[in-house]
């Protein structure tokens, strides 16, 4: 009996183990991108496609999009001639339909611009079993958010929102309790009305996210004390702490201030896309939802809550009743 053939095998299924190794390493999440209708479409594909870090990026591309995306707000549908080239530009395919991406990509980015599109976007991601992250504003409208997360949990589809505000640091460190135990918090944040939208939903979730990230989940009743200078969203949690969220139109500058038993800390500014980037990659690649759809849900009845304080004169309204109007389709 001779060793050499034995040797021979075993190198040779030593070689094609490794070589299978190999491809699995290198082989491309493929992205695919819903919505060609707002900045973040191009600021992911360019840290995806272009500017790439081989330690956190490589195993990602965008290779697909479909451009809508919304469908008549001035504001987002102006951008298409312009994200629609750079993208192919970046080496990505557009493609005619949601139908279409599903079949051609492995997770999904629906960064429609438009809330009023993403229940019907989101369910057609949600039916086909992919990851997704739903780019703010998660709906337009309350019962929209709720039907989403209806939505699912009925196909058991993982998802997750957020804004980019959520990952400054100093609010991920007083999340973590790093900064001492939490006591308030008092958020800035631009400030502009889509007509389409529930009042505060289109850019002031920048400031109530970091604040309920900072402050937790809990809260109980939000008053709006509305000026010329600014909006001023004041929640009071159950445990009667007090969180405020300023919404200033005409800046677009963010921060503010925590509260802890230690001390105050400022908030810091907007940090960019990279952390949340980073976010949405560790999700596609672990299923581990980052951000509890839940505690989305309290973010937009804070909101919610707080347009219907404005309209009642600055009474306290609770996130319970808005909820709970939510949740019959009203």
């Amino acid at each position: 009996m001779t060793v050499r053939p034995v040797v021979t095998v075993l190198c040779s299924h030593l070689f094609w183990f490794v070589l299978a190794g190999v491809s699995t390493l290198c082989a491309e999440t493929r992205i695919g991108v819903i919505g060609l209708d707002t900045s973040h479409t191009i600021a992911f594909t360019e840290m995806l496609n272009v500017k790439r870090d081989m330690t956190e990026f490589a195993d990602f591309r965008v290779t697909a999009a479909y451009q809508y995306g919304s469908l008549d707000i001035p504001s987002s549908t102006n951008r298409y001639p312009e994200y629609l080239a750079k993208m192919k530009g970046m080496g990505v395919t557009i493609l005619s339909s949601v139908a279409e991406l599903l079949k051609q990509t492995d997770c999904i980015l629906l960064e429609t611009n438009d809330g009023r599109r993403h229940y019907e976007q989101a369910l057609e991601v949600f039916q086909s079993g992919k990851r997704v992250f739903i780019d703010k504003p998660i709906a337009a409208s309350l019962s929209d958010t709720v039907k989403i997360l209806e939505a699912a949990k009925k196909y058991h589809a993982s998802f997750f929102s957020a804004s980019s505000l959520r990952y400054v640091t100093n609010v991920q460190l007083a999340r973590a309790g790093k900064l001492g135990k939490v006591l308030g918090a008092d958020v800035f944040s631009p400030f502009t009305v889509e007509p389409t939208h529930s009042e505060y939903y289109w850019y002031a979730v920048h400031g109530v996210e970091p604040l309920i990230t900072i402050m937790g989940t809990g809260c109980k009743s939000v008053s709006c004390y509305p000026s010329e200078q600014a909006d001023v969203l004041v929640g009071v949690w159950e445990d009667g702490r007090v969180g405020i969220a300023r919404a200033i139109p005409k800046q677009w500058k963010y921060g503010g201030c925590i509260f802890t038993n230690k001390g105050a800390t400022e908030m810091g500014n907007y940090e960019g896309y990279r952390p949340l980037l980073q976010e949405i990659l560790t999700f596609f690649r672990t299923g581990v939802v980052p951000v509890d759809p839940q505690e989305t849900l309290e973010i937009f009845a804070f909101m919610e809550a707080a347009t219907e304080s404005k309209r009642k004169g600055g009474i306290p309204v609770t996130l319970k009743e808005v909820l709970e109007k939510a949740k019959k389709g009203n």
